[in-house]
């Protein structure tokens, strides 16, 4: 499958502009990823760790819906978990996901690769099993990489992790702000989804000035208050 066949809402993300380039001029200039600060890193763990506690009964829920799903309709049937190669900080990583879309709709042999494109019938709503309608209206395809962030391949909050390829992409059209720090499941700019300002790279390197020049204190507020506008998208339930 060729980078042409993909909707354009599997890569939304423009290059940098001109006075992006000048504003964060030194950004540009930093050859290693950034370690990320004691207090994030804390932050980042026990809201995880809660986080997935409380969304157990979630996950016990759609792993029961799947099962019956699969009963009823057996083409429907199969693992509610999957995964692709993406990159957080200039690594790449296993970015867990709940499944969307029928088993006969994925590509096994880019599947065993964890490639992205196993599962790019997603976009195409008839691919979809009943329960992955449900799941993608609420977002709720996303809580596995609660998971990711305790493992410590992402954080709660950050640029957006994306596959392989697309990474790739990104940085050969001049962004750095994937490569300098750890993606995150949320970011400043992730939570404008749905509007035209979706994929304005202003929103990572704001957030990544936050990130780099003021206090722990200040970049925790920032983070709270990602998590809430994204909390806000969720119950929205506008998932496409």
């Amino acid at each position: 499958m060729s980078l042409f066949s993909e909707p354009i809402e599997a890569f939304p993300y423009k290059p940098p502009s001109e006075d992006i380039k000048a504003k964060y001029k030194k950004f540009f200039e930093i050859k290693k990823p950034i370690k990320a600060p004691f207090a994030k890193l804390v932050f980042d763990k026990i809201a995880a760790f809660l986080i997935l506690a409380l969304c157990s009964p979630v996950l016990i829920f759609l792993i029961i819906a799947n099962f019956i799903e699969g009963l009823i309709i057996p083409e429907n049937r199969g693992p509610l978990f999957f995964y692709y190669n993406a990159v957080s900080a200039g690594k790449i990583f296993k970015k867990y996901k709940i499944r969307l879309i029928k088993e006969k709709c994925i590509d096994k042999d880019l599947q065993q690769k964890g490639d992205w494109h196993a599962y790019a019938k997603e976009w195409d709503p008839k691919s979809r099993t009943y329960l992955g309608k449900f799941v993608k209206k609420f977002y709720l395809d996303e809580i596995p990489q609660f998971y990711c962030v305790l493992k410590g391949d992402m954080s709660i909050v950050g640029p957006r992790p994306i596959a392989v390829h697309h990474y790739e992409r990104d940085l050969k059209q001049g962004n750095v702000t994937r490569f300098l720090i750890k993606g995150g499941l949320l970011g400043k700019g992730h939570i404008k989804k749905g509007t035209p300002e979706m994929g304005n790279p202003i929103y990572e390197y704001e957030y990544l000035d936050t990130y780099i020049n003021s206090s722990s204190f200040r970049l925790l507020l920032l983070d709270l208050k990602i998590i809430w506008k994204g909390f806000i998208v969720m119950l929205k339930a506008k998932g496409l």
